[in-house]
């Protein structure tokens, strides 16, 4: 199927990896039909002009899991990951044909919990919808994976990621202080049916989309950490 020692490889090496042909054409519809016919007047809900989104999206929508859970990407999390790992946060995107949606460079610092505690190197804590986000100690965003389904054909002209090779290495890197003369932007296309993994500190941002193509995406990220005793994930699916 897929060279992952390869692709591992190079998830330590570059912080990320775009396996293509991970699902196949029916299983995407599937997984599309599905997200078409679900209730989105909840909270945990985003619609605008630019963007629909659905937070705590395998919570939200369990007849999904067994769709996105297949063969091929329970050996990718297996052989590339590890043993343990289990999806801790999935966020589904939708940036329709015309988005302006536009993200500046960051890295993904907090992770989601289920309660909000005094803990200690744990903060700063923000709340969305009565969701509990936290940016924990560096060691547990450094072990995180993220996997990124992409649903359609992605490229630089309907927001494909682009991140800085390396970056993920080099802890909080604070996109303001980004040296041009040292570092190199890449464009992550991505096929219908393909899958990006990245890690979360790895810089990346996406442009605008300007080819009328719309671009949905699965975001699931996957740990091996237990929390502070007290805590957990939010959203915990082995």
């Amino acid at each position: 199927m897929m060279d992952l020692e390869q692709h591992k490889n190079l998830m330590t090496e570059n912080g990320f990896t775009v396996i293509n042909a991970v699902f196949s054409d029916e299983e995407v519809e599937r997984i599309g039909e599905i997200i078409q016919h679900i209730d989105t007047s909840k909270e945990t809900f985003r619609k605008s002009e630019d963007l629909f989104a659905i937070r705590q999206f395998l919570k939200e929508i369990p007849d999904i899991r067994h769709l996105i859970f297949n063969d091929a990407v329970k050996t990718i999390v297996k052989e590339i990951f590890g043993e343990k790992y289990v999806a801790v946060k999935s966020i589904y995107f939708d940036k329709p044909e015309t988005s302006n949606w536009y993200v500046a460079y960051h890295q993904d610092l907090t992770i989601s919990v289920d309660r909000k505690l005094d803990l200690e190197n744990f903060g700063p804590w923000t709340t969305k919808q009565n969701q509990f986000a936290v940016q924990p100690p560096l060691d547990i965003l450094e072990n995180i994976y993220t996997i990124r389904i992409h649903l359609d054909d992605t490229d630089e002209n309907n927001g494909a990621l682009k991140v800085i090779p390396k970056s993920h290495a080099k802890g909080i890197y604070r996109p303001e202080t980004i040296d041009w003369t040292i570092e190199t932007e890449e464009i992550c296309k991505v096929e219908k049916g393909g899958i990006m993994i990245m890690k979360p500190l790895l810089l990346h941002g996406s442009n605008r989309t300007t080819n009328g193509k719309r671009r949905r995406v699965i975001h699931i990220e996957f740990s091996d950490k237990e929390l502070p005793e007290g805590v957990d994930w939010s959203e915990m699916i082995n």
